[in-house]
């Protein structure tokens, strides 16, 4: 069955584009981009490829051969993802360059940057720096049960960000990324093919048994049982929808980086032997695919064991472990994280306040105070949502007072400060700010337990940052009036 292609990916030069318009039209509407002219300065584009533009493997097994990594076998399918085998990196890449005909190896999902922290191996573009899922998993872990933590204590669980080495033919099944988070990819050498599903057409992936489900609006969907590889000869029968969809399609050369929206499905095929470097993040322009992607998946664990409910001690603690596991995080785990993403948006923003007057148009004007505020914006959209859906679970509690003497918050904070270009790394910077919000919140209280005390404390925050203000404040027109983020 050929696929019906509807058009390519726009290629842009990321030189003569300026981060709002990126913003704009690209992560606001969730809208795939090929960029070009942002890898020239890379260590990466000068070490890892050799004259004839050919991935340097001498170079990787001298200097990184003895990392152990993880392998994708991709002739051998594993339930909905190809087998994966772990080896050094040396094992992997003495197997290409045997140019074994029994089966084509991929290394995938290579968390380098966790491994080699002193190797600059490239510069992240300022288009995805805006990254809360890795700065804040450079300072916490994600799960707050220790029992999960400690299941997933390594380093597989430190970061989303990749190292990825094909030869020629090697290649990632139809997917759509972890968290349903964006994600770049930058062609270090090589070339690649993408054709990518927009969202709007994800239901002609759904098996027939899915299709009468969405049909009738039921929302236990379970996306796992989708296309697996769309050049295969799809049965009709089973997959009634798919001779419909219509792709985008994008061929990527060496020194592109290629932007992909939340919920957009992929397949990528290495046409020459590549390397690329992979990042997944998410931010307020795309938080709503998280929360929706977890509630989704927590809804289908639940119904799944459904039938244990009455003989389980405690069901809802097991239906959060499992939701921990298959998709990456719980309810628990994403209330801490969007609460200490609120408090250090917070901080970020009396920071601001003490650098200019509170009565100064600066202050109301920033485009950076605007960033803030559009932040915490999505941020109270979500903790509302799961309000409105009631959602159960135990809640964990931030203690406002431990969190801003927390060194891991306050490098939370400073990471965030250097991310928008407005708080520089020293030491005795949070030191006066953490005295105000102490003052400022005193008669808030010291905890948030629930999505709504989260509201509150977001409310009361803006509140005060706007107090004592002639004009109308930008924070309060920002988080009351403008729809932030809307998810396309």
């Amino acid at each position: 069955m050929s696929l019906k292609i509807g058009g390519q990916i726009e290629k842009v030069n990321g030189r003569q584009l300026s981060y709002s318009e990126f913003a704009e039209k690209y992560l606001a509407q969730n809208q795939p981009v090929l960029l070009t002219g942002l890898m020239d300065d890379w260590t990466a584009s000068k070490h890892w490829v050799s004259a004839n533009a050919q991935p340097n493997l001498l170079f990787f097994s001298t200097h990184f051969g003895k990392s152990k990594v993880q392998v994708a076998d991709c002739d051998t399918r594993e339930f909905t993802d190809q087998k994966r085998i772990e080896m050094s990196v040396l094992e992997f890449i003495n197997h290409w360059l045997q140019g074994s005909r029994e089966s084509v190896l991929y290394l995938k999902d290579w968390h380098f940057v966790k491994e080699y922290p002193e190797y600059q191996a490239y510069i992240t573009p300022r288009f995805f720096t805006d990254d809360w899922l890795n700065i804040y998993l450079d300072n916490y872990g994600m799960h707050v049960d220790p029992d999960t933590d400690q299941v997933n204590n390594d380093i597989c669980c430190s970061d989303y960000r990749f190292v990825y080495m094909g030869a020629k033919g090697s290649w990632t099944p139809l997917h759509a990324d972890v968290f349903r988070s964006y994600s770049w990819s930058a062609n270090v050498c090589g070339t690649k093919k993408w054709l990518f599903l927009p969202p709007q057409q994800v239901n002609l992936l759904f098996d027939r048994h899915e299709q009468l489900l969405a049909q009738y609006d039921i929302k236990l969907v379970n996306m796992k049982n989708t296309v697996y590889d769309i050049f295969d000869d799809i049965s009709e029968t089973k997959f009634p929808g798919f001779k419909k969809a219509i792709w985008l399609e994008c061929t990527q050369d060496q020194n592109e980086i290629i932007f992909v929206p939340s919920g957009w499905y992929h397949q990528v095929h290495n046409l020459e032997d590549t390397i690329s470097i992979n990042h997944n993040w998410f931010n307020g322009y795309n938080l709503s695919w998280v929360w929706d992607l977890l509630l989704r998946d927590y809804k289908e664990a639940k119904e799944y064991i459904e039938d244990i409910k009455d003989i389980c001690d405690d069901f809802e603690g097991l239906c959060q472990r499992n939701l921990a596991a298959n998709t990456g995080m719980n309810f628990n785990d994403f209330f801490i994280f969007i609460s200490r993403l609120s408090l250090a948006n917070v901080m970020e923003l009396y920071y601001l306040r003490g650098e200019s007057s509170s009565e100064s148009s600066i202050w109301h004007c920033s485009a950076i105070v605007k960033h803030f505020a559009l932040n915490l914006a999505s941020i109270r959209k979500i903790a509302l949502k799961m309000k409105s859906e009631a959602v159960q679970g135990n809640f964990g509690i931030i203690n406002l007072w431990e969190t801003l003497s927390d060194p891991k918050f306050i490098k939370l904070c400073a990471g965030l400060g250097r991310i928008y270009s407005v708080v520089h790394e020293e030491e005795n910077w949070s030191c006066t700010v953490k005295k105000v919000l102490m003052a400022d919140f005193e008669k808030y209280g010291s905890q948030v337990c629930s999505p709504e005390d989260l509201v509150t404390f977001i409310d009361h925050a803006v509140s005060e940052l706007s107090s004592n203000c002639n004009e109308q404040s930008t924070l309060l027109s920002v988080l009351y009036e403008i729809q932030p983020h809307q998810q396309k």
